[in-house]
């Protein structure tokens, strides 16, 4: 995987979980499939449904998917029972590499933190499981952003402007690292550049994955 790095210079660095630090999204879609099949749909997720909301909060995307199936269901109901789903996969998460080999060589030098769309209790479990925790775990999560900790998540720029001011930093110092277009819209509203990095491999009949 090639990164492609702005030249910078950056004062902090901000990491999406899923998909960029830890390649869950493929566990994350089968938890997503399964729990919206237990609520009425007849057949797979859309994938590239799926993969257009990465980086949206958990609860929000159970409702989006519900309208977009037109389904009659209860997103917190949904939310739970995916979430659940998702625990009993997330042993399966690998590192994607490049990336956290960054984060650790970044943190050495420079304030770094997680700005993620999924809820707290998840994220922290996920960074705990992958290794990661000691990076981000300064003053008990501080620098662990989650939807839980601003009014509107991705692709509002919230969670990034708030990981920037828990840096002690200005936003346009900050360089983000995302793999899904709401994660990069909220980038780009918090007056900050990004680094995509792909969350799956390409379409044999496309040049480039969503």
């Amino acid at each position: 995987m090639n990164l492609d790095i702005p030249a910078g210079p950056f004062a902090g660095y901000i990491f999406d979980l899923d998909g960029t630090l830890v390649d869950t999204m493929p566990l994350h879609y089968r938890a997503w499939d399964a729990a919206m099949r237990k609520v009425g749909l007849q057949c797979p997720l859309d994938e590239e449904l799926f993969y257009a909301l990465g980086g949206v909060p958990t609860l929000r995307v159970a409702e989006l998917i519900g309208e977009h199936y037109k389904l009659k269901l209860d997103p917190h109901e949904v939310f739970h029972h995916k979430e659940a789903l998702f625990v009993e996969l997330q042993k399966d998460a690998r590192l994607i590499e490049p990336v956290a080999a960054f984060a650790r060589t970044a943190a050495r030098t420079h304030p770094v933190s997680v700005a993620s769309g999924g809820p707290r209790v998840i994220v922290r479990g996920m960074l705990e499981l992958s290794g990661l925790a000691p990076l981000f775990n300064r003053d008990q999560y501080r620098l662990v952003i989650t939807p839980e900790d601003v009014k509107q998540g991705k692709p509002a720029p919230d969670m990034f402007l708030l990981a920037a001011e828990r840096m002690c930093l200005p936003p346009e110092q900050c360089l983000v690292f995302e793999d899904a277009e709401p994660g990069m819209r909220a980038a780009e509203a918090a007056g900050m550049q990004w680094v995509r990095v792909p969350s799956r491999a390409p379409k044999a009949k496309a040049a480039a994955g969503a």
